[in-house]
C-alpha cells in the first residue's frame, strides 16, 4: 500500500503526463524494478493506486435506505473533493490521449465504480423502496462523478456535501423513483 499511496503522491504533484516510474520509486524508496515486478507500466501502476487509494467501498454501504446511502457516497466524494476534484479532472483529460490509460482506469476503477452504485440501487428494489430497477439507474454513476468533478468550472468552488445532498434531493432520486 505504500507504493501507491507513493503512486498517488507523486500523480497529484506532478500529473499523468510527468509521472515517471523513476519518480515514484523515489518518493516509495524502492527500485523500478520493484514497481516494474508488480505493474507492467504507468498506467497500471495509476490504475491499482487509484483503486486501493479510493476512500472506501460503496458495496459495503447499506444504510437501510436509498437516499442514506447516496448520502454516504457523498460524504465519501466530500471527504476527498478537496485532493482529489484536480486529480481527476486531469486524469479526465489524460485519458483522452492514453488508451493504455483509459484502458487501465476503466478496468481498476471505473468498473468496479459502476457495480457499486448498480449495487446501492439493486439494494434499494430488494428492499422494495423502488419497484423496479429504474433506467435512470444506468446514468448514476456518471451523473454524481460529474457533477463532483465539474462543480469547481461552473460553480467557482468544489461540490461539498451540501451541493451534493442537493443533487441527490433534486436531480438524482426524482429521477430514480420515476417509472
Amino acid at each position: 500500500m505504500d507504493l501507491l499511496n507513493a503512486a498517488m503522491d507523486v500523480l497529484r504533484d506532478v500529473g499523468y503526463q510527468d509521472l515517471s516510474m523513476d519518480l515514484v520509486a523515489a518518493r516509495a524508496h524502492c527500485s523500478k524494478a520493484t514497481l516494474y515486478r508488480l505493474w507492467s507500466g504507468k498506467p497500471q501502476l495509476v490504475a491499482a493506486a487509484l483503486y486501493a487509494t479510493r476512500p472506501a467501498k460503496v458495496q459495503e454501504i447499506n444504510t437501510g435506505t436509498l437516499r442514506g446511502d447516496l448520502l454516504t457516497v457523498v460524504e465519501l466524494l466530500d471527504r476527498q473533493a478537496e485532493k482529489d476534484t484536480a486529480l481527476f479532472a486531469a486524469l479526465s483529460h489524460a485519458v483522452l490521449s492514453d488508451e493504455e490509460l483509459a484502458a487501465a482506469v476503466r478496468t481498476s476503477l471505473v468498473t468496479p465504480w459502476l457495480a457499486d452504485l448498480s449495487g446501492v440501487v439493486d439494494r434499494a428494489v430488494e428492499r422494495g423502496e423502488l419497484s423496479a430497477r429504474p433506467a435512470a439507474a444506468d446514468f448514476l454513476p456518471e451523473l454524481l462523478l460529474s457533477v463532483a468533478i465539474t462543480r469547481p468550472l461552473i460553480g467557482g468552488g468544489l461540490a461539498d456535501a451540501d451541493y451534493l445532498t442537493g443533487c441527490i434531493d433534486h436531480v438524482l432520486l426524482p429521477a430514480l423513483r420515476s417509472t
